[in-house]
């Protein structure tokens, strides 16, 4: 019968052996994320779109920062904060269920894999888009220039990437909690029949 002592070191020893940042169950969840990101963005436009959502503003509205613009402008983000928290808590679920031990370290390999693939994106943007005018056809998708990279730009960044960041601990905590439940009914169970 083991001990609370037994549990602890056969836990440790576990995490010693196992622990660790895991970039393959990591992938899965940037994947899980990008993927839930995708479906939760296009369900949301979707409904707005079905309510006639933000239809009648023109672009002088939007060119004068109407205030009605400038409810609909922070409404979107708002709810894309919400859906960029959501989806990253996903990833970081998944990360931390696949990897069991070190949610916090899965949840942070799951933003490192949307900032790599970020970085190499645009990479290649910069490389190709010279060339094809790639970059002139992701500006109607929201993606920002290097002109729009200035000071509210970047805060805008580094929210949304901390948004992430703190989704995908979350999720990568909670994730690595349910291996926790296991292990203490694997004990329970061996402690009763002792």
């Amino acid at each position: 019968m083991p001990s609370l002592e037994d549990r602890k070191l056969i836990h440790q020893r576990e995490k010693e052996h196992f622990g660790g940042m895991k970039f393959g169950s990591a992938f899965f969840g940037w994947l899980t994320a990008t993927g839930m990101f995708v479906l939760l963005s296009a369900l949301v436009g979707a409904i707005a779109g079905a309510f006639g959502y933000g239809a009648n503003l023109s672009t002088s509205d939007l060119a004068s920062g109407s205030t009605e613009a400038q409810s609909t402008g922070i409404t979107a983000a708002v709810v894309l904060g919400v859906i960029l928290l959501v989806s990253y808590y996903a990833g970081g679920y998944v990360a931390g269920r696949m990897a069991r031990f070190s949610g916090v370290k899965q949840g942070v390999a799951v933003w490192l894999w949307a900032v790599i693939i970020a970085i190499v994106l645009a990479v290649v943007g910069f490389i190709i888009g010279n060339q094809a005018n790639v970059t002139e056809r992701f500006q109607g998708l929201g993606v920002p220039s290097a002109q729009d990279l200035t000071g509210p730009g970047l805060i805008g960044l580094l929210v949304v990437a901390a948004i992430a960041l703190v989704g995908a601990i979350l999720g990568g905590l909670v994730g690595m909690r349910y291996h926790r439940k296991i292990d203490r009914t694997d004990f329970d169970a061996l402690e009763d029949a002792g």
